[in-house]
């Protein structure tokens, strides 16, 4: 991304595949973000953490008996993390609805890779599968013929139509802080920093010349979580993102993934 990047006189941006990996930690999120920053300098990155040759986020950060409660709620906090790092967020159809890995079976692959190579490989089809509309009818609303791949019948049940009526969905949940993110100039245009916390939680403040600081904590496990972060102190809550977390004085409470947001000039 550097040689891309190194310059001025070439890409604006440039993808990076350092957060498709099957680690979640906040060490190595960290990690990513301070080497880049380190090497591009002024550069500018567009942070992914799925897509078509990835297995699907909500199945490879989360344990493999998670449900489908803990999955969506998984995929709202790295939603909200993903925006709130410094680049441009690039987001992966389905990981908005919590679309957990499909099983395709391997009468019906269509990877190359995953028909050479199975079982040990089962190639990339389960995160390819068509997009659900519906919650009944035929291959969940997306064609009346035959897809090129099968909707798993856990897909159908996430469907775009049924989230949109419910208020608390994983959809409109990326409606509602996409929208938010617009909001705080700082967490769009701003530099970053982070912070020493528990390995559990990222800790980060974004700060943008003119423009209030904004700072962020995620609890990046599925298990509560309190701590004394100093940097708290006398910040503002901000309201709207949709997550749940709380600070007092300097004390920081968050449930299973969940996070808080206050602003503060740097």
């Amino acid at each position: 991304m550097a040689d891309y990047r190194s310059g001025g006189d070439k890409l604006h941006m440039a993808y990076s595949f350092n957060l498709l990996t099957p680690q979640f930690s906040s060490r190595h999120i960290r990690r990513q973000v301070e080497e880049f920053n380190a090497r591009v300098k002024d550069g500018w990155a567009s942070w992914s953490v799925g897509n078509h040759d990835s297995i699907r986020v909500a199945t490879r950060w989360s344990s493999a008996e998670a449900t489908p409660a803990a999955r969506a709620s998984l995929s709202k906090l790295v939603l909200a993390l993903q925006l709130s790092l410094k680049g441009t967020p690039c987001l992966y159809q389905g990981d908005e609805l919590a679309l957990p890995e499909a099983d395709v079976p391997y009468e019906l692959l269509q990877d190359p890779y995953g028909i050479t190579f199975w079982p040990e490989f089962k190639g990339r089809d389960g995160c390819r599968t068509p997009m659900p509309w519906t919650n009944d009818g035929a291959h969940a609303g997306f064609t009346t013929g035959t897809p090129w791949l099968p909707v798993p019948p856990e897909h159908a049940a996430l469907a775009e139509a049924g989230q949109d009526q419910d208020p608390q969905s994983t959809l409109n949940f990326a409606r509602n802080v996409i929208h938010w993110r617009r909001t705080q100039p700082a967490l769009t245009r701003g530099d970053i920093v982070f912070f020493d916390v528990p390995e559990q939680a990222l800790a980060l403040r974004r700060d943008l010349d003119g423009h209030p600081s904004v700072l962020a904590v995620f609890n990046v496990t599925n298990a509560p979580l309190t701590f004394d972060w100093p940097q708290a102190a006398g910040a503002h809550r901000l309201e709207g993102h949709g997550l749940p977390g709380d600070v007092d004085g300097t004390t920081v409470t968050l449930p299973p993934y969940g996070a808080w947001f206050g602003t503060t000039i740097a």
